[in-house]
């Protein structure tokens, strides 16, 4: 996929907003596109098969919810970042990693139901990989909507 056409700029534009709350959510999007349900799903795989989008899903206000979650880092040397990261990310509750270019090169995101078992499973994961796991729990959280707009069709 060398370019966005008209419609699948549109359908990253509405994707970003959110999914209708349907029982049929990828018909009403191509309804609103003037396309069927089909298209929209083959449009989707097609920008996940090109690495335009990773994936789509909800996303949920934790601590509204009533559950623990906290952003965690450690020191990996760079040798084991794949063998560690894949560790963290075999855990259920880690909703991602990454790789960060700093002294703590390895982040995590870990949201479980309470503290006590997300600081229990930090520290069987400290057990498990050798590494001492920062755990910074936010003590204020501001949440910020971001959307891309999706103007120009050529892409990056």
């Amino acid at each position: 996929m060398n370019k966005l056409d008209q419609i699948d700029t549109e359908l990253l534009n509405l994707i970003q907003e959110g999914l209708p709350l349907t029982t049929r959510p990828y018909q009403t999007l191509g309804e609103s596109l003037g396309i069927g349900e089909e298209d929209v799903l083959r449009r989707l795989n097609a920008l996940k098969s090109a690495g335009m989008i990773r994936r789509l899903g909800a996303v949920f206000d934790s601590r509204a919810m009533g559950y623990y979650s906290t952003l965690c880092a450690c020191r990996v040397p760079e040798e084991r970042l794949e063998e560690v990261a894949g560790v963290i990310s075999r855990e259920p509750g880690v909703t991602h990693n990454y790789q960060r270019d700093h002294s703590l090169n390895l982040w995590f995101t870990l949201t479980v139901p309470d503290a006590d078992q997300g600081l229990g499973i930090i520290r069987r994961l400290e057990r498990e990989t050798g590494l001492k796991i920062e755990n910074m729990p936010a003590k204020k959280v501001f949440k910020i909507k971001v959307s891309f707009e999706m103007g120009g069709t050529d892409v990056l």
